[in-house]
């Protein structure tokens, strides 16, 4: 016997807009992070979270309390999460974690159709915080602005561990995808170097922008932090399938041309209205002006010929 599942409309608007914005687009918007904490955390690895989530707060969502049934890379480990990445509409996660086998333990992963996609687990060392630095406030960087990324050495090339790293470190930090950009916007830069095959330093810096006497401005770095160095233990790539699917895109349709539209640089768009001959002349008025009735008088007089009505030239027969 098959059953046929039964699908219900909302009925609110409020939470018609918000299946709206779930539902699949052709262009993406910004993705959500979603930062949680494991069963046992450190004081470094809170701190390291909390600093994640200030520089993503626009658009993270983090959870204080301890998840107990949340366990990346093991099998029934990943249900928990699964389903807080449906109720957040998050597509990342920050998972944190410490034991002894795993001191400081940091899992990154992303989901495709609140589904896991890919982890990556690295280590946290020489932990730096954004209240170590000593900086021109001014220069904080704001948020919501976009950042410059810069990969230093040859690890990011051929390491398919930093390879994997990278991808994930760029889909956490980039924020929003845009067209144009602002360069007065461009306040921060993300610095990630390859020290060993293993391990990279990562950092955050603030751009200051001074003259050059030229119209490129001359750039200076000043380190606002978080700093740390992060040691790769685990990653697990997506199937080829799975990937297949998720790079999948539709095909944009072609636009169709619009006819007797013209669009001017000072003037904007501008169309052209066709209209057809309305033939005034031939149109009845609404009511007879009395200026009408005398001049045909006048072009009866002057002709020398009156017309009776039809009804009394029957009368007129008839006797």
């Amino acid at each position: 016997m098959v059953t046929m599942m039964k699908f219900k409309t909302p009925q609110k608007g409020r939470i018609r807009r918000e299946l709206e914005k779930r539902a699949p687009k052709l262009v993406e918007t910004g993705k959500k992070t979603l930062i949680l904490h494991g069963t046992k955390t450190s004081q470094v690895l809170n701190d390291v979270m909390t600093e994640i989530y200030h520089l993503k707060r626009d658009n993270s969502i983090k959870y204080t309390r301890k998840n107990d049934n949340v366990r990346p890379f093991e099998s029934g480990g990943e249900t928990s999460l699964e389903f807080f990445s449906l109720k957040t509409d998050c597509s990342l996660f920050v998972y944190g974690s410490h034991s002894k086998k795993r001191p400081n333990n940091l899992v990154i992963g992303r989901t495709y159709d609140h589904h896991i996609y890919d982890l990556v687990e690295v280590g946290v060392e020489e932990f730096k915080s954004m209240k170590s630095f000593k900086y021109d406030k001014n220069l904080a960087p704001k948020i919501g602005s976009k950042p410059f990324f810069t990969f230093i050495g040859e690890g990011f090339e051929s390491n398919e561990e930093l390879k994997h790293l990278k991808e994930v470190l760029l889909d956490l930090f980039h924020g929003e995808v845009v067209n144009n950009l602002n360069l007065a916007g461009l306040d921060r830069v993300y610095v990630c170097v390859a020290v060993l095959p293993n391990r990279v330093f990562f950092t955050h810096c603030a751009l200051r922008l001074k003259k050059s006497g030229t119209v490129v401005p001359r750039i200076e770095l000043v380190e606002v932090g978080p700093s740390m160095d992060l040691v790769t233990r685990r990653h697990r790539l997506p199937d080829d399938s799975l990937r297949k699917e998720a790079m999948k895109t539709s095909l944009e349709k072609a636009k169709k041309k619009e006819k007797n539209v013209v669009k001017d640089a000072i003037q904007g768009k501008l169309g052209k209205i066709y209209i057809p001959d309305q033939k005034v002349g031939s149109v009845a008025l609404p009511h007879k002006a009395k200026g009408v009735k005398r001049e045909r008088r006048e072009a009866k007089l002057k002709h020398g010929t009156t017309e009776q009505p039809e009804e009394k030239k029957q009368k007129l027969d008839s006797e």
